[in-house]
């Protein structure tokens, strides 16, 4: 079984989401994306100080097995990414929500965050 995290919320397309304050999130894939993908060897990382919709596609990450895109679950500023996942891309699988995070972004619209999973509602999704 994957790891779900109960603090985090989630998007259908298995982006997480936390809360750090003054509007700022931490966005990353979940560990049931990285271990459907396989090793990851790259990742495309965004540009800072972009505006982004929710649902837009705004990375990839390329495994052994596959690319895959990986989607804003919110809208608002990219303002910081992950310059480390150019140099060690397998973090995303060694530690997906801690050293393996994306981007932070600062959101726009709040009422964003109740378009997002629960950790039950997630669970629920890989399920099916």
């Amino acid at each position: 079984m994957s790891e779900i995290p109960n603090d985090l919320s989630y998007s259908k397309n298995h982006e997480w989401v936390r809360f750090e304050g003054d509007d700022i999130y931490l966005v990353g894939i979940t560990d049931y994306a990285q271990s459907q993908l396989g090793d990851i060897v790259f990742v495309d990382l965004p540009e800072k100080d972009v505006d982004v919709h929710a649902g837009d596609e705004v990375l990839v990450v390329e495994s052994v097995k596959t690319a895959a895109d990986v989607y804003s679950p919110l809208s608002g500023e990219i303002v910081e990414v992950n310059e480390a996942l150019s140099n060690e891309p397998a973090k995303v699988n060694s530690d997906p929500y801690g050293d393996g995070w994306m981007f932070r972004i600062k959101i726009k619209d709040k009422s964003e965050l109740n378009d997002l999973l629960s950790h039950d509602a997630y669970v629920e999704e890989i399920d099916e």
